[in-house]
């Protein structure tokens, strides 16, 4: 079964949209521990939109489980990562406008840069993981530049509107999992991940951990967090 990763990014988003402390994604950060998940994802952004550098501190301290921290290949985000050391890095593109992450790193585009960023983080002791589309060329870039692992990016999966289109989709990404288990890399995924569609890409054998945030804490809205986290622990198994 494949570990569960919740980001935490959007519990910021609400406590932003006000300027004020509540909610704290540190305490939902605890609550999802407590659900059974088994690590926590957050997104560092350069506009500091959501998560903000006190949240990733306290973070590091109170988290029992694993932090990934996703970020974009920078020198400012490096050198918070050295500082702070999660358990992992997810290397994302980034870009100012965007509502959130919309495709893939072009590893191939940015190969030289990012061989330097993964060089300084591993010799940190921080392994580091890419997160691009389910393309050969960028699973072979990221062996490249010596990633220990991939996040896949699904959400074209996720938006497909017809069968046939997912089938398509989901084709691709097993093709991608193939392809990243031949070059050693472990594997992980997400974006657009929800209670509808998780349970095709949950049963792939070779995927480790799946991250997931919008529709869990959109659920979490509802039925609370705790018990929407355990929903998709549930399907998950």
């Amino acid at each position: 079964m494949p570990r569960l990763g919740v980001n935490i990014d959007h519990v910021a988003t609400v406590r932003q949209a006000r300027g004020v402390a509540y909610p704290d994604p540190v305490t939902a950060a605890a609550v999802i521990e407590l659900a059974g998940a088994d690590g926590i994802v957050c997104h560092l952004r350069e506009d500091r939109r959501h998560i903000q550098d006190r949240d990733l501190k306290l973070l590091r301290e109170v988290i029992q489980t694993r932090l990934n921290l996703e970020m974009a290949a920078t020198e400012e985000m490096v050198r918070i990562a050295l500082a702070i050391k999660p358990d992992i890095v997810t290397l994302v593109p980034e870009k100012r406008e965007e509502l959130t992450t919309e495709g893939g790193l072009d590893v191939i585009k940015s190969f030289h840069s990012l061989k330097k960023a993964i060089h300084r983080l591993k010799k940190g002791g921080i392994p580091v993981s890419l997160f691009i589309d389910p393309s050969g060329d960028q699973i072979k870039a990221s062996e490249g530049v010596e990633a220990n692992a991939i996040e896949i990016h699904t959400g074209h999966y996720c938006e497909a509107k017809t069968i046939a289109h997912a089938d398509e989709e989901l084709k691709k990404i097993l093709d991608a999992v193939g392809e990243a288990k031949h070059r050693n890399l472990r594997i992980a995924a997400g974006h657009g991940l929800n209670y509808v569609n998780i349970k095709r890409i949950a049963e792939i054998k070779d995927i480790e951990e799946l991250n997931i945030g919008h529709s869990i804490i959109a659920r979490a809205v509802l039925v609370g967090l705790d018990r929407a986290v355990r929903e998709m622990i549930a399907l998950i198994k």
